[in-house]
């Protein structure tokens, strides 16, 4: 009986690639795990270290550096190469130079019959998974962008801090583009079970509706603070990234918010953008179209728009 092994390609070793390496290999998500990088003596020196870690990992993966023919039978391909985010800089200011930079990288692994599935991590990233759709000509449901899975988690943080109880058990959803127009989903935010408005309703005399948009901003602006600080943001996106990639290996059909291609769904069509859905061995299942109020509808139809525009700006590269 022949041994089905899952092949996981990073391209891109710096902060969020490397990260992510590792948090794969600390959950024993993968069989094999190649890097590929324009830096070779990084990417040995990574696989070189991670190596020296099997001994304390929960199982057996194979690390090496490798080339793009690696992407011939891989299950995923997961891109986070191209130019960071700098102080001051708005995701979207990185758009043309990374989309220039994933014109060469999908070519090249298309050029080796990958039939696997995209991951896209690397910023502006709803751009640059159209991109990833257009330039590869795989069908949408295997080009999944990271999207909002880390707003979703920094607000499930936020508010699992503001009302002191464990983030697992807040359930709540960052939609929209993954930037400054992303939007909160109040109206289906929950602490185990219970809606949030209602939950403060409950402790009035400790929570106040008031302090929800503060928390917002808290999520929305997370990334300039944390690079103003220490110049990137990688752990939480690469566990991010280690947790989708373990629902498709794994075939889980868990939901997370991530960028995918919208044909009609939330009266949007022809564009890559956070919104909740369904993750297993194919790629995306299903769409989640969650019931807006109207002021979230309004505010998710502007962030849409962002988005596009920066693809219009791009898409006849």
């Amino acid at each position: 009986m022949m041994n089905i092994r899952n092949r996981v390609v990073i391209i891109g070793n710096g902060a969020v690639g490397s990260s992510y390496a590792y948090g794969l290999l600390n959950q024993g998500v993968a069989d094999e795990l190649v890097i590929i990088d324009l830096d070779k003596d990084k990417a040995e020196g990574d696989v070189m270290d991670l190596n020296h870690g099997l001994a304390f990992a929960p199982s057996s993966t194979q690390i090496r550096t490798g080339s793009y023919r690696d992407c011939e039978g891989a299950d995923i391909v997961v891109i986070t190469a191209g130019a960071n985010q700098k102080p001051g800089e708005t995701r979207l200011d990185l758009a043309m130079k990374n989309t220039e930079v994933f014109k060469s990288i999908v070519d090249q692994v298309m050029s080796h019959s990958f039939d696997g599935i995209f991951i896209v991590a690397t910023n502006p990233v709803d751009v640059l998974s159209y991109m990833t759709w257009k330039f590869s000509g795989l069908s949408s449901e295997r080009v999944i962008g990271s999207g909002t899975i880390l707003d979703t988690a920094r607000l499930r943080y936020q508010l699992g801090d503001y009302f002191r109880i464990d983030a697992r058990n807040v359930h709540a959803y960052i939609i929209g583009e993954h930037g400054d127009s992303e939007l909160p989903v109040w109206s289906h935010a929950n602490v185990g079970g219970i809606p949030v408005d209602q939950y403060i309703s409950m402790h009035t005399e400790r929570y106040d509706e008031k302090d929800l948009e503060p928390i917002f901003h808290k999520v929305r602006d997370a990334a300039y603070h944390i690079i103003e600080r220490k110049g990137a943001t990688h752990y939480g996106i690469a566990m991010g990234l280690a947790r989708l990639t373990k629902a498709v290996l794994r075939n889980e059909d868990a939901l997370f918010t991530v960028s995918v291609l919208l044909e009609g769904q939330y009266d949007e069509e022809d564009v890559y953008v956070g919104v909740p859905a369904i993750i297993n061995r194919n790629g995306v299942r299903e769409i989640v179209e969650l019931n807006l109020r109207q002021d979230e509808k309004d505010l998710f139809t502007k962030s849409v728009s962002v988005v596009k525009d920066a693809v219009e700006r791009v898409k006849h590269y």
